[in-house]
């Protein structure tokens, strides 16, 4: 296994595991910081809009109008692009939406006790299921990028990190309510995050052996797809819903700034 794997790997595992971190603040923070989790939020999302547009789509776009011509290459790549939303869109409404882990929830309810049911149990288990569906296509996209260009992939890494810190807070919440255990909770919303590296190991066992430049273009343009989806249905609401416009905007900015930094220095 080449270093670049290994690497892809483990950056997948570290942005997957970000969700136990969202748990840790659930447990330990006695007040749930709106303004950092808008801020980081909104970063999130403009690292994945700019790196989706400026760099993987096109990229994607270039190599394909050098394989296919002008129109067919310009059809390719959309379509491929395109795909990649309507995959990201499925997944989300193949998830109920009472489970949708991206329904933000606060920190401050883990103060509150509620008594335990079966009925809470299963609710909550289907919670870190339906997160571990959501990350899957998110560890393919961070573990190809990764393999293509590792100045891409790091900054998708953290990316996805970030946005996976207020979704552990969304998977712990609801399952310490179904068991009343702090430590089940966090076991699942830990677990939910393997998902990732799960996803990053399909990539690597059924997508690299038949890798062809042509699939590379397809699985960039269909990875732009599915992170410009992640920041248009998830980030950004996500970021407007915890009160802090201005701040969910400014992130955006700044992290398209240091994408762009990045992408220009490394």
């Amino acid at each position: 296994m080449s270093e670049q794997v290994i690497l892809a790997f483990a950056l997948t595992l570290g942005a997957g595991l970000a969700t136990g971190i969202g748990s840790a603040i659930a447990f330990f923070a006695h007040h749930t910081d709106r303004k950092f989790l808008s801020f980081t939020l909104g970063l999130s999302a403009g690292v994945m809009l700019y790196v989706s547009f400026a760099e993987l789509l096109s990229d994607a776009r270039f190599e394909f109008i050098e394989i296919f011509g002008e129109d067919k290459g310009q059809l390719w790549c959309a379509v491929s692009f395109f795909a990649g939303i309507a995959l990201a869109a499925l997944i989300d409404r193949i998830v109920p939406e009472r489970e949708n882990p991206h329904e933000m929830r606060s920190v401050e309810l883990m103060d509150h006790k509620l008594p335990a049911s079966q009925k809470m149990v299963k609710a909550g288990i289907v919670t870190a299921i339906a997160i571990g569906v959501h990350n899957f296509p998110e560890g393919v996209a961070t573990f190809m990028a990764t393999m293509s260009d590792t100045t891409v992939g790091v900054p998708i890494a953290i990316a996805v990190a970030i946005h996976n810190i207020p979704e552990g807070i969304a998977v712990a919440v609801p399952i310490y309510f179904a068991t009343n255990s702090r430590a089940k909770a966090f076991k699942y919303s830990f677990l939910s995050g393997l998902s990732e590296p799960v996803g990053a190991l399909a990539a690597w066992l059924i997508l690299m052996p038949m890798m062809t430049q042509t699939l590379l273009n397809v699985v960039f343009a269909v990875v732009a797809g599915i992170m410009v989806y992640i920041s248009i249905d998830e980030l950004l609401p996500s970021a407007e819903e915890y009160g802090q416009h201005h701040l969910s905007i400014l992130g955006v900015i700044i992290g398209m700034v240091l994408m762009a930094a990045s992408l220009i220095l490394l």
